[in-house]
């Protein structure tokens, strides 16, 4: 009797270890989401997170705190903080009465602009959030690469390829604890955007192989700062290749790292 008594407590304190092993993983995969959610809102809105939600517009006002942010692009979620309305039922009637009054326009769905003049890339990140810019927006932009794409590419928490008011956006999946690490990210008008050495290093952490064509423009010290943030060693060693490969066609230069 003792024995099946001291089996059963053994398998029943095994499953309970590896049940708490389960919770706390999913728990710190919510903690560390809410943290990603509370620096967008925060570097967003440029006000604390401790914005109370009675501090609601007066009747008349609500389409007036929208034309007044510096935002072009408002998802439900970012009208109902502006708003402090708890209800989104109420928040997406409200937004359709002004959609279909001509003075709002919806551009995707829970996504709506101030007019046709929005910024795409500001879309870009409100449809999933927390997300940047990167890759080959960046890369291109910033001349690392010379071919010309004309999707949006955004690093997010999933991969998928979508058309929001005709501009085709790519998003890309990073581990949660690269997104939440902002280190070489920029936030400039409502846009979270990576800088050229972020981007470079995205991609190498999304492809195994790839050809950049001219990598005279990054900034190498940024590069190897911001590289420990992906705990990969097998980024690791391909970015010291392309850094050789770098330092090759620089004979006459000086080593900057």
């Amino acid at each position: 009797m003792n024995k099946r008594y001291l089996t059963f407590c053994f398998f029943l304190r095994k499953s309970c270890l590896s049940l708490f092993s389960v919770l706390f993983s999913r728990f710190k995969l919510l903690a560390r989401r809410l943290i990603i959610a509370y620096n967008v809102l925060e570097s967003t809105f440029k006000v604390p997170f401790s914005l109370h939600m009675d501090n609601k517009p007066v009747k008349g006002e609500y389409l007036e705190v929208l034309l007044r942010s510096p935002k072009t692009v408002f998802s439900t979620k970012d009208v109902a903080l502006l708003w402090g309305e708890e209800k989104e039922q109420t928040v997406s009637g409200r937004l359709k009465k002004y959609v279909k009054a001509g003075k709002l326009i919806r551009v995707h769905r829970g996504i709506y602009a101030k007019d046709k003049n929005y910024n795409r890339f500001e879309l870009a990140t409100r449809i999933y959030t927390p997300s940047y810019i990167s890759f080959e927006t960046v890369l291109t932009r910033t001349g690392i690469n010379f071919q010309y794409y004309g999707n949006i590419f955004v690093a997010t928490y999933v991969t998928r390829e979508i058309e929001a008011d005709g501009q085709k956006i790519s998003f890309v999946r990073m581990k949660d604890y690269v997104l939440s690490n902002t280190t070489g990210i920029e936030h400039r008008d409502s846009i979270a955007m990576a800088t050229k050495e972020r981007a470079f290093l995205d991609r190498i952490y999304i492809s195994k192989d790839y050809h950049f064509d001219n990598l005279d423009v990054l900034n190498w010290d940024k590069v190897f700062e911001i590289l420990p943030i992906y705990h990969n060693k097998r980024m690791d060693k391909k970015v010291k290749t392309y850094f050789e490969h770098y330092k090759s066609t620089q004979p006459n230069k000086t080593e900057n790292v």
